[in-house]
């Protein structure tokens, strides 16, 4: 599965391609949160890894996308877009209706 065109369009909808965003405790060009990096890390152990992302790999491009590839293979083994880009804005627990602007807005920069 090619992820690119999705996290491309988050990242627009999310930062503008500003890698230096900071809303809230959201920060970088994906606006990843302190709570989508320890899932992260949780996910590394439980596979075995040694690899650990910090907070100021939010702020990385190239470490944002990781993560994200990392969330979907756990997450989204089916690799469904549409789910992935809702739970990206509402977490695991979504519900359609909260992120149906959204998908929206992220399916503009897609198409």
């Amino acid at each position: 599965m090619d992820w690119n065109p999705v996290m491309d369009a988050i990242i627009q909808v999310e930062s503008e391609g500003n890698a230096r965003a900071v809303k809230g405790n959201s920060c970088g060009a994906m606006q990843i949160t302190p709570v989508l990096v320890k899932d992260c890390n949780r996910i590394l152990r439980m596979r075995g890894s040694n690899k650990r992302y910090t907070l100021a790999d939010r702020f990385s491009i190239s470490k944002s996308r990781a993560m994200f590839l990392l969330i979907q293979s756990f997450y989204n083994p089916q690799n469904n877009v549409e789910q992935a880009i809702r739970a990206w804005n509402g977490g695991q627990n979504y519900t359609v209706a909260s992120t149906q602007r959204y998908l929206e807005k992220v399916k503009r920069h897609l198409y």
